[in-house]
Formats: structure tokens, sequence, C-alpha cells
């Protein structure tokens, strides 16, 4: 088994969007990390969970508050494998054997593949990727050089993960009204206070912390970002104390608990007044993260469910056979393909955004961007994960198989980085404030003029669409606040719609048959009325070459 060489659409289109070279490169080290994830990471991943959960010790044999958390060995060793891949130093430092700075495709390539093993795992990574992010962009050189060549490790150095805590009982997504507060302490801060969901607390070695100082305002405008590391130089803890790891649902892996801040050692990091709009920096590249596991889950979802097809016999034939499996398998596969190359096809507008290279209307359109992938990416990992348990029956509820792992790994991936509810708020904000909407049907109808005139006939659906979101956007203009957040979500789901039906026609216009047969059945389903009489019947006509598909034109036969 190997995540990365069996997902043959995946290699194309990192081939499309990496220079030769670096694709050269990107092609040899995923086929290695590619098989670890699908064996020896995946076998850790399935022990981590059932067995090998993490375990606060909270008192050593002296009585004394340690507030260590153990990890199990398979854990830590896929840690120290993960990260010396470069998953988050590449971003920030150069490749040995390139001989250039990696980038954020590369990095979301292997979070994508990670994600179809332990999603619960990329979490910490993600933290870590986000830390660096900070760091390296507003750190003080001194901060910097203390800090970061631990937390964008490959083996040279004692690896630092990382984490950021924000969310406290009273504020949850209302950061606003945290209280943990910032003492002047010689050169630093000493910090007093508690964040309520910390994840990867007692692994990371610096967190990035958002804290009040005495004479800040109240609200955002008042949150100072700083680091603090876990432990001082002697080893010992930092003020810092866990209350307890919280149990949850899925992503058992990562160790998430209630820390309390007792005279932490904290370092300013950047402007003191914009610590909130750092840590927002930060965040937007965590929904990016989280649309990737998003992607890894239903790419896995979708594996298990297809395999299982091809295996399971019932009355007679096997379950590929029927035409309502082919259906479901044809639908999923599309819908997989389609919302991948949206993802990934943005990277490059990402990247620059995080390079400071952007202009204004594009990081108006990165943000909208990241909103409507986040929340679309979230809901399909669990759709996909239902899907999947379905297609096993009442096997696909039982722990021997992976499927109910999934679905408790997807459920968080609609909460973490924010709900449905604050992703459609942020598209209300970014299209009252910037005007966002304009420039998404512009960018949409720059991009549908290109698109090859063979494809009138599907093209038109979409613009129908566009039509549809205009005159919904110019009833929210004028209506009351109350039916401008009812609304908000739907426009975002009207949103995505668009953006995926591009995506699915630039595919179709370079002739591919197969990328054809793919648009047609996203386009049909996206757009077309699921009560009609369906005499085509494309989802069973094309379930071969888009399901079974080795190579553009060669299926291999239904087992």
């Amino acid at each position: 088994m190997n995540f990365y060489k069996e997902d043959l659409q995946f290699q194309s289109l990192l081939k499309e969007l990496l220079t030769p070279d670096f694709f050269q490169f990107a092609d040899k080290e995923l086929t290695v990390f590619g098989e670890k994830c699908a064996t020896v990471m995946d076998e850790r991943a399935r022990f981590t969970d059932r067995e090998g959960q993490p375990r606060l010790i909270k008192y050593d044999a002296y009585g004394e508050d340690v507030s260590t958390v153990w990890v199990n060995e398979g854990y830590r060793k896929s840690v120290e494998e993960t990260y010396n891949t470069g998953i988050v130093g590449y971003v920030h430092k150069d490749i040995p054997a390139l001989g250039e700075k990696g980038n954020y495709v590369y990095s979301y390539a292997q979070g994508y593949l990670l994600s179809q093993t332990e999603p619960g795992f990329y979490c910490p990574v993600t933290l870590t990727m986000a830390t660096a992010y900070l760091l390296d962009h507003y750190a003080s050189e001194e901060i910097k050089k203390r800090f970061l060549p631990h937390v964008i490790s490959t083996g040279e150095v004692p690896l630092y993960e990382g984490a950021t805590f924000l969310t406290e009982r009273q504020g949850g997504s209302d950061v606003g009204a945290n209280e943990t507060k910032a003492v002047p302490f010689n050169d630093h801060f000493k910090l007093y206070g508690e964040k309520y969901f910390a994840s990867n607390a007692g692994a990371c070695g610096v967190a990035m912390v958002l804290a009040r100082k005495e004479d800040a305002p109240l609200g955002t405008k008042g949150l100072t970002l700083f680091a603090v590391p876990w432990r001082t130089a002697d080893g010992s803890l930092n003020g810092i104390r866990i209350r307890r790891l919280k149990d949850k649902l899925g992503v058992r892996a990562v160790p998430s608990a209630e820390v309390e801040f007792d005279g932490a050692e904290a370092y300013v990091v950047g402007d003191p007044s914009k610590g909130f709009y750092y840590m927002m920096e930060a965040l937007n590249l965590s929904r990016v993260c989280n649309a990737v596991a998003s992607l890894g889950i239903m790419r896995r979802a979708f594996r298990e469910a297809k395999e299982y097809a091809l295996r399971r016999d019932a009355f007679g034939s096997k379950l590929a056979q029927y035409p309502m499996v082919k259906d479901t398998l044809t639908k999923l596969a599309a819908k997989l393909e389609i919302e991948t190359r949206t993802v990934f096809t943005y990277l490059p507008l990402f990247e620059r955004v995080m390079n400071n290279s952007a202009s204004q209307q594009e990081s108006i359109l990165n943000r909208l961007y990241i909103a409507l992938l986040k929340k679309e990416t979230a809901e399909q990992a669990i759709h996909f994960s239902h899907e999947a348990i379905e297609m096993h029956g009442g096997n696909g509820y039982i722990e021997d198989f992976v499927t109910p792992r999934l679905l408790r790994d997807a459920q968080v991936l609609t909460v973490w980085e924010g709900t449905a509810n604050i992703l459609g708020l942020e598209v209300l904000r970014l299209i009252e404030k910037f005007k966002a909407d304009e420039l998404f049907v512009a960018e949409m109808n720059r991009r549908i003029q290109n698109i090859s005139q063979g494809l009138v006939q599907w093209s038109k659906l979409v613009k129908t669409g566009l039509e549809q979101l205009q005159l919904l956007i110019q009833s929210l203009r004028t209506a009351s606040d109350d039916h401008k957040t009812f609304h908000s979500k739907k426009v975002g789901e009207l949103m995505v719609k668009i953006l995926e039906s591009v995506v699915a026609l630039e595919q179709a216009s370079s002739g591919d048959q197969r990328a054809m047969k793919v648009m047609e059945v996203f386009i049909e389903e996206t757009w077309k009325s699921p009560y009609s009489f369906n005499d085509d019947m494309r989802t069973v006509a094309y379930f071969s070459e888009i399901v079974l598909t080795i190579v553009s034109g060669k299926a291999v036969p239904t087992r």
C-alpha cells in the first residue's frame, strides 16, 4: 500500500503545480512518505487511538506537580519521521537536495498523505506550522534565533513542536473576551490565567499565546502575542500547569488540555497592539491545514468504500456491480477530485499572500477562499466518512475497520478553526467591508470566458448560479442584520459551488476525456435537480473511467 502512488490524479496535479526539478524531488520523497503513512504509521495511529492515547502524569513520586504528558513510543517515532521530512521546516529554509526553499504546496501534499492515516497528528503539525510562521514573520531577531531553528528542525537540532493557545472558558470564539494577564518582569513578561482548550499541551516546546497587558484596552485590540517556552533552561516547567486532558470524541492522538499560567515566562512577538491580527493570520494558515486534513479523510474514506465494494459479495454479485453503488462511488470520486484540485490550485495565491507579495484584491480573495473551502471540505469529510460506513454495512461501525475513526476524527474539523456559523459571518464581513462578492464574481466570469466553447451547455449552468448569487447578495445589501446573518452561510455555499464548478470546467477544457466525464458528473450533481428522472445515469456509465481508471483510457476490471 502507498497512499501517494495509488493516487495518480494527485500526482498529476502536483506535476502541474511544481517546477520540474521540485516535482522530481517531491515525487521521490512523497513516494517514501506515502508508503509509511499507509503502513507503519497507520498501525501506530490505530494503536494510539485505541490503546495508546496521551496520558497526563500530574504529580511525581514526591507529590510535586510535574504536569507531564505521556505519549507512546510509536507516536514519538511518527513525530520524528514526519518533521524530518520538512513538512514544517522546508517552508522556511532551503531543501538541501534542491538548494532552494520549499513551499506550501509541498507541505500540504505531505499533510494530505499524513491525514489519510492520522488527522489527529496533523493537528500538532498544523500548530507547529503556525508557530513557525509567527516567529519567522514577526519575532525579534533575538527571539527568532532562540526558538525558530528548533521549531523548523529537520533533525539537526532538538525539535520544539509548536502550539497556539487562544481559547478561554469565558471567550470561546469571542477571543476579545480573553482575560489572561501579562505582567512586566525585567526584560520579559509573566503570564497569569488559563487557556481552556490548548492542543499539543505538554508536547510542545514553545506556545504562541494571546494575553492582555495590564494597561491594555478591552477587546481584541488589547491582546498581545507572546512566545512562551514550555520549560525553562534547566528543564523545569515554566510556570505552567495542566489541569486535565480533554476526553475527546476523536483526534485522540493530540493531547488537548486545560492549561494554567502562574508566572510563565513570556516574550512579546511583534507589535504589542497587533497580537490578535497576527494570530488571525496564523488562523488562516491553520484553516488551510484543516481543509487539507479534510481532503485526507475524504480520500481515505473513498478508498475504503471503493475497496470494500470491489471485494464484498452480496446477492450473488460484487457490491460494485450494482447501479446504486456505482452512483455513490462515482459521485464521491468526482467530488473528491474537484475539491482536491480546487484547494491545491488555490495554494499559489495563498503562498503569495503569506510571502507578502499579493495585491490587496488577492488578499481579500484569499480570505474568502479560505472561509469557503474550510467549511465545505470539513462538511464533506463527514459526508464521505458516513458513506464509507454505509458501504461497509455493519462492518463499518466496528472498530476493526478504520471507518469509525474517520468519522470521529472528521467531526472536529467542522469545529476547529471556526464553525460554519463563524465562517458564514466571515464571508458576510468580507462582502460588507471589502466588496468581496464583486471581486469573486469578476474572477469567476473571467475564468469562465477562458473555458472551451465546447463546454457551453455546462458553463451555462454555472453562469445561472452566478446570477442567483448576485440576486441574493443584492437582497442582502438592504436587508436587516438578522436577515444578513441568516443568509450568510447560504451565500458561502453558493459561492463554493460556483468556484468548484469553474475548476471542473477548467480541467475539462484540457480535452482529456476522463476529465470531461468527471466534470459532467460534478456539474450535474451540483446544479441539476436530484428528483428529475435521470435517463443518462452518467454516474453508472462513467463508473469504470472515473472510479477504476489507473491511467487515462485504461481501467482495471471490477473484481
